[in-house]
């Protein structure tokens, strides 16, 4: 979405102080926003400065917010959201719908739903220009509030914000049911299904870090009463169907990934409830009401109510 930045607007430093609200270390701070530790540091010595107020408090070797610091973020979000709500009030005045949407998330939900969402939308607003990033979902978050996406499709997984994140506007989209994948001629591979815990012996394949599907495999496993046995670390599902071929373990596939032509065997998981993932559209409070966001929000429901249940 191709508007004129927040960062801008709003004095830069206050999104310093937000990062570091986020990631806790200037470390982690300076690395998200492409900064030196240095210049993190200054900025924010900076603001508590020009606001006559101390922001950071040394607490053995870290440093923590202050109240007064709280008290300033919380502004700073509200300034957020109204500048996110003017920009959309404008964009409203426009006779034509124009710009680009940046649209951001896992590659089983661009590949699903953000392809046919981006191809309808433009369809029907031809000087649209849809722009797609795969990533994880964390990530999604991290760029949205960085200006750098306008429209995420997320698992909210341990590390998401909660639904009450005055930062954004979290929204249900789909509930995509998840299956246990196995070689073509293992024992659970019955079509009528088979309960989680039937696979609690078995090898599992799944990357554990920089992957949404892990934090989604482990907790319906420790549901069905068992923690899984990594015996491989793969992402890619091209490849972690393969080792399945093979024999080297079982994993957990959603539906709305089609299966490669390996001799596998998909298997629906039985139980109350089946594990399955649930995805949310999210996008930064106040921005919603923007004419673009909002037609690429009703392309990607529209692409939802194809694949599964809303």
């Amino acid at each position: 979405m191709k508007t004129f930045s927040l960062h801008y607007m709003i004095d830069h430093r206050l999104h310093v102080l937000q990062a570091f609200a986020e990631y806790g270390t200037v470390t982690a701070t300076a690395a998200a926003l492409h900064l030196t530790p240095s210049a993190v540091s200054q900025q924010l010595r900076m603001l508590a400065r020009d606001l006559d107020v101390e922001l950071l408090r040394p607490e053995g070797r870290r440093v923590r917010l202050t109240p007064a610091a709280h008290v300033v973020l919380r502004h700073a979000d509200t300034l957020r959201t109204q500048w996110e709500a003017a920009q959309a009030e404008l964009a409203q005045q426009r006779a034509d719908l124009t710009g680009t949407l940046r649209l951001c998330g896992v590659s089983s939900a661009l590949a699903a739903l953000a392809a046919p969402a981006v191809a309808r939308l433009r369809e029907s607003h031809p000087l649209t220009e849809p722009l797609i990033l795969e990533e994880e979902s964390a990530d999604c978050y991290r760029l949205l509030l960085a200006d750098e996406v306008d429209l995420t499709l997320v698992l909210p997984g341990p590390s998401a914000p909660p639904v009450t994140d005055p930062r954004f506007e979290q929204t249900p989209l789909l509930t995509d049911r998840q299956d246990l994948l196995v070689p073509a001629d293992h024992a659970l591979a019955r079509p009528a299904g088979v309960h989680l815990a039937e696979a609690a012996d078995q090898p599992w394949i799944v990357k554990k870090h920089g992957n949404d599907t892990y934090p989604l495999t482990t907790a319906a496993c420790a549901a069905a009463g068992f923690t899984p046995r990594i015996a491989h670390q793969v992402k890619e599902w091209y490849a972690v169907s393969a080792l399945v071929a093979e024999g080297l373990g079982v994993c957990l596939i959603p539906r709305m990934v089609p299966l490669p032509r390996h001799p596998i065997a998909r298997v629906p998981l039985l139980g109350d409830p089946a594990p399955a993932r649930r995805f949310l559209t999210v996008v930064r409070r106040g921005s919603a009401a923007h004419p673009l966001v909002t037609a690429g929000l009703e392309a990607v429901r529209t692409a939802a109510r194809t694949v599964g249940e809303p």
